[in-house]
């Protein structure tokens, strides 16, 4: 059973404690439309790859009228045809505007090497984080996008459209879909916190974001003590591995300190909710969230702050390429926007969807206005992220 969103559990903000109470892990999945979870988990793909090789894919030159088909590898919230929710729904609606049928996968991000188990040849598009992203350009695996063929590209302002995330040797590989800041919230009635440096130094129970590059945030920490090691950090996501260690040794330096690490989003609003956490590294919305529940949680104002922005990209051996740059054309829409920003509570890449459901999201995020990016470090898949991994495991072991 796919995991219900995080919008969808804190729906009855007066119960965030009930709402947000034990629920099981997700999975991950395969679902196609009209088909029962049953059959679709018995058709996923399963097995490695082959390593990638041959020359870099080039671009496209046109496309045409539709393959009548598209293969869809999403995160959780991502595509939506109503399984959750029958009113949550937009893949039904791309199929009746273009004709092309959807064959939508699942995966889940934290165990990113999952990506990786899809041959380019099997699927077509693709919804990836930042590490996974990176790791799909390094393997030849996704392909640089036309963009003059994407006719809502333009709509997306440029900051996102230029991250090192979604472009790669002056090519575009990934369309910004929806993005995030990680921000540090406390209880008011407990802590007074002087700074980042509190979620790694005061005594907690402090909420931290189980992912590695969690590290970039210990790196901001480091770099606003300004002495030592973080006196030389430009880039939190670019470190050398001294830098690196100085970031993981701050997660367990403070042996008073009480640290868990959440996953699924809803821990945060749990936490605070039922006053069992004292500081987290959360986003925007969460605030909104406990706000809207009345509950004493502020956030730190201090930037920078670290962020992500999340995208679809095109497989390099997409077999339907004219249906999928279709799908990247639909999803930059403010319609299909509008509707999984309100889904999932994270920032929608195209500021036209700003009204209706998603307009309270945009006003969390700023999103269109000048403060939107001001003092924001957007994450990439790091050179060295096997070190990053191999030292997150250690922290969160």
């Amino acid at each position: 059973m796919r995991r219900s969103h995080l919008v969808a559990a804190v729906a009855a903000v007066g119960l965030l404690a009930t709402a947000c109470a034990g629920r099981p892990a997700p999975v991950t999945e395969v679902a196609t439309p009209g088909t029962s979870a049953a059959a679709a988990t018995a058709s996923r793909s399963a097995g490695p790859s082959p390593s990638s090789g041959g020359p870099t894919p080039t671009p496209v030159a046109s496309l045409g009228s539709g393959e009548g088909t598209v293969s869809v590898v999403a995160i959780d919230g991502y595509a939506e045809w109503g399984g959750v929710d029958p009113k949550v729904k937009w893949v039904g609606t791309f199929e009746k505007e273009t004709g092309c049928k959807v064959s939508l996968r699942y995966y889940d991000p934290r165990q990113e090497e999952k990506p990786g188990d899809f041959p380019p040849s099997s699927f077509d598009v693709i919804s990836a984080t930042p590490e996974v992203g990176g790791r799909l350009v390094n393997e030849g695996k996704a392909a640089p996008l036309n963009t003059a063929l994407l006719h809502g590209y333009d709509k997306i302002p440029k900051r996102l459209r230029t991250l090192p995330s979604v472009t790669r040797d002056g090519r575009v590989y990934g369309v910004p879909y929806v993005w995030a800041t990680n921000e540090v919230l406390y209880d008011a009635g407990k802590v007074r916190p002087d700074g980042p440096q509190s979620l790694f130094k005061d005594r907690g129970p402090v909420l931290l974001r189980d992912r590695p590059l969690s590290l970039a945030d210990a790196a901001l920490a480091l770099k606003a003590e300004g002495a030592d090691v973080g006196a030389d950090i430009k880039d939190p996501f670019d470190l050398t591995d001294a830098q690196l260690d100085a970031a993981a040794e701050l997660f367990t330096s403070n042996e008073d300190g009480r640290r868990t690490f959440w996953r699924d989003p809803v821990e945060v609003v749990q936490g605070f909710a039922t006053g069992s956490v004292r500081l987290a590294q959360a986003t925007p919305y969460h605030l909104d969230v406990l706000r809207r529940g009345h509950k004493p949680v502020r956030a730190l104002t201090d930037r920078p702050v670290t962020g992500w922005a999340d995208a679809w990209m095109l497989s390099a051996q997409a077999p339907h390429p004219s249906c999928a740059y279709k799908w990247l054309d639909f999803t930059m829409s403010a319609d299909v926007q509008r509707k999984v920003s309100a889904w999932t509570g994270l920032a929608p890449a195209n500021p036209e969807a700003c009204t209706g459901a998603a307009r309270r999201i945009c006003t969390d995020y700023r999103v269109g206005t000048s403060r939107a990016f001001r003092g924001v470090y957007f994450a990439v898949r790091p050179e060295a992220y096997d070190k990053w991994v191999e030292r997150w495991s250690r922290v969160v072991s």
